[in-house]
Order: C-alpha cells, then structure tokens, then sequence
C-alpha cells in the first residue's frame, strides 16, 4: 500500500511538472544570454539602435543581450538567421524596410515572406533618409545635383548598404522618377559604404540619416534631399524628396525587432516591455534621438500592420518602375 501510494504520489508530481513546465519556462525567460542579429555590418543606423538599446537592457530584460552582425545580401543573411533559429526567444533580429520589405519585394529568391515568416515585437524608431555627396562633387544642392547628373548619364555612380537595400532601392525609385542615370555599388552595410564615400572612393551615397549625419556635421559629406515628413531641424536648409516633386520617395526608414515564426506571446511581451523600459531611461531616449530618429515603441499587432504596408508599397514599386537585380 505504501509502495503504491509514493508511486501515485510521484506520477501526479510528474503531471504537475509535465503539464507545467512549458509555462514555467517561458517565465523563467530568459535565463541565459540573449543573441540579437544586426542584418548588417558594424557602424550604420540598425547597428547604432541596437547597442544603444543592448547596452541598457540587461537590468530591465534580466539577461545580456549581445548584439551579432550578419551583413550581406541587402540584410537577407542575418534574416534568414533569425527565421532559421528556434523560436524560443534567445535568437532575436533587428527589422529594417531592406530585410522586410524592399528585399523581398525585388528578390523573389530571397528564401522568406516577411508577413509570414517572422513574429513583429516592436517597432523601435523610424529614421529619414539622405542622399549626400562627397565635397568634391561638383554639385553641392539639389538643383545643382539634378543638373550634373542628368547631363552626364553613368559618369557618377552612388554607395549603398547593399543590394536590394532601401538605400538601392529609394535610389533606383529616385532615378526612375528623375529621369537620371546613376550606378550601383553595393556593400555589406552602411558602415563600409560611408566609409568609402568619405573616402572619395564613391561621390554618392543614399543612407539613413543617423548613420550619415555625423560625416555631414564634420562636412565630410553634403547633404542634397532628405525622405522625412518635412524639413529637419539638424539639416533646415535642406529640401525633402515631397518639395523637389518626388513624394513618392519621401519614405522613412524603420528600426525594430522581431524573432522567428512561433514566438511564444509572453517571449513577446517580454522582450517588447524590456525595450520600452529601456528607452524610457532619458539618456537612452536622448541618444536615440540625437541620432535624428523619432521613436516608435508600438505594440506587435501595429509594427506587424507596418510590416506589411511597407512590403505592398515596395512590391508595388517593383512592378511600376520595372526594378531588377544587379
């Protein structure tokens, strides 16, 4: 009797664990450090947010979170990264318009669907965008701009963070719209493409404006149109892509994180809280905000809804202006 009593006694605890132990796991997240993909090179704005955000995390989120760069591909690399990991919570990516929405939109090899593929946790921040140019180029304003390279088609060529990135794209939407002809140089990020453009390796870059600014502020680079709402208080003599008559380019960038399809609601939860928190704390916000980003911080349902928007614009802008592969 005594026998069969412990061994009733041991099945129920066994029950209680089994039945348990998913949700005790998932409270107990995270209980080791945790990775976040950055889909591009060290040195551009996603990396920039990303260790702004991972430097502060880890009394609110109870764990480390160690930021891992995977450039290449316009950002389907270090996407593809993230799909492939469990959906457990301890392999998160940064979520920008190149990895979910001007990538897939013109690479139908890419390997993923970004609406189906990933779980939205939060948007971060929303960036403009800048086209800029070395100082030797011979045009230091718009006007100007549009007239060199329109009367010399392929002479100049422009420095993004890699094909199919919104760098590339905005710039290939931009020469359809102009009626202008510029070539392509694709990098593994934003970091190395700024680093040649300052170089005067390549007279042109299209990039988000935190990554670019602080060039521009040193006057390594001079900023000729910016994509944002309207004009911006850190670049006020310059003109938005809306005032030159080409709103359709007038597109900001977007920062968040997502992890793979599956992810549990309370790794959500988590995780999402841990960033608002974070980005409460004033010196985070400020160093967000000095960058020229507007923060975001939204709920997973809204950056989902933003997800897709960005992926129908972009497809559709594939189709209109013909847009191929390199």
């Amino acid at each position: 009797m005594q026998r069969r009593t412990i061994i009733a006694a041991a099945a129920a605890a066994a029950g209680l664990f089994g039945a348990g132990g998913a949700a005790w796991a998932q409270a107990a997240y995270p209980s080791k450090p945790v990775r976040l993909v950055v889909p591009f090179a060290p040195g551009g704005t996603t990396d920039i947010i990303a260790r702004v955000v991972a430097e502060k995390i880890n009394p609110v989120l109870g764990q480390t979170l160690i930021v891992e760069n995977k450039g290449g591909g316009g950002g389907s690399i270090g996407a593809l990264e993230v799909i492939k990991s469990a959906p457990d919570g301890y392999t998160l990516g940064m979520a920008t318009v190149s990895t979910t929405a001007s990538n897939p939109a013109i690479n139908k090899k890419i390997g993923y669907d970004p609406v189906a593929d990933f779980t939205p946790i939060i948007n971060i921040a929303a960036t403009p965008n800048v086209i800029a140019v070395h100082p030797s180029f011979p045009a230091k304003d718009y006007k100007a701009f549009l007239a060199e390279v329109k009367a010399h088609p392929g002479k100049y060529s422009f420095a993004s963070s890699g094909t199919a990135a919104i760098g590339h794209m905005q710039m290939e939407l931009f020469k359809s719209l102009s009626g202008t002809f510029i070539t392509h140089i694709p990098y593994r990020g934003a970091g190395p493409a700024l680093t040649d453009t300052v170089a005067g390796q390549v007279p042109i870059i299209f990039d988000n404006l935190p990554s670019a600014l602080p060039f521009i502020k040193d006057g390594r680079l001079i900023p000729i149109v910016v994509a944002a709402p309207q004009r911006l208080s850190v670049l006020p003599n310059v003109p938005t892509f809306k005032e030159v008559g080409l709103e359709g380019v007038n597109r900001m960038a977007y920062y968040g994180i997502l992890g793979p399809k599956g992810l549990p609601r309370d790794v959500v939860n988590k995780v999402a809280a841990a960033v608002k928190k974070t980005v409460d704390d004033p010196a985070v916000k400020k160093r967000i905000e000095d960058t020229g980003s507007l923060l975001i911080l939204n709920t997973p349902e809204q950056f989902a809804s933003q997800i897709k928007a960005e992926f129908d614009v972009y497809k559709q802008v594939v189709e209109k202006q013909n847009l191929k592969l390199d």
